[in-house]
């Protein structure tokens, strides 16, 4: 086993023990991605940032570095989770955000995983074997440069773009949890 996977698993254990504390929460927001693989770690990075910025008891600002059916022990329980993590596309260019729902979307670094089912299949599942998954599933994806390199640093091109990428998706995020406070109210 290695140390990453070491990592993971301790963060899963970690998370089922609490999951039981946050299951009243209203919103997750879910920061994918391996914070010792360049650029990968955006997701994680940007959640720990995120969190210092909303103050809002219904957030829980959590991160994981797995996909597919594992994913589904995060999100059980909440009424809306927002995913953030790494893509990349052909056409994109370092530190693009992007930001869609599930019918609209597309492989990301951490919830299509070649080892595993991908997202749509794994929510499919979920749904079907009535796991009480949230209804209301968002995704927020940052175009990335490097995700080979095993380093805590991110690459030239998303360190210089990234108060701007944390900028955007505070951005996003607010327009997530206004619309949230909007359906409440009718």
């Amino acid at each position: 086993m290695t140390s990453d996977q070491t990592w993971c698993k301790f963060v899963r254990i970690t998370w089922i023990v609490n999951s039981h504390f946050v299951t009243n929460k209203k919103t997750l927001v879910l920061g994918l991605g391996n914070d010792i693989l360049t650029d990968d770690g955006i997701g994680p990075r940007l959640v720990h940032d995120l969190a210092k910025i909303f103050k809002n008891p219904d957030i829980q600002f959590d991160t994981a570095c797995c996909g597919g059916l594992e994913i589904m022990e995060y999100i059980k329980g909440y009424n809306k989770v927002v995913f953030i993590d790494a893509t990349r596309t052909r056409n994109g260019n370092p530190g693009d955000v992007y930001y869609f729902i599930p019918s609209d979307f597309r492989e990301t670094s951490n919830l299509s995983n070649l080892h595993d089912l991908n997202f749509l299949t794994a929510l499919k599942l979920g749904t079907t074997l009535e796991l009480g998954l949230p209804g209301d599933l968002h995704i927020i994806a940052i175009e990335i440069f490097e995700d080979r390199e095993f380093s805590e640093e991110f690459s030239p091109y998303l360190k210089e773009r990234y108060p701007g990428i944390l900028d955007e998706t505070c951005v996003i995020l607010k327009r997530i949890v206004e619309l949230n406070k909007i359906q409440e109210q009718t």
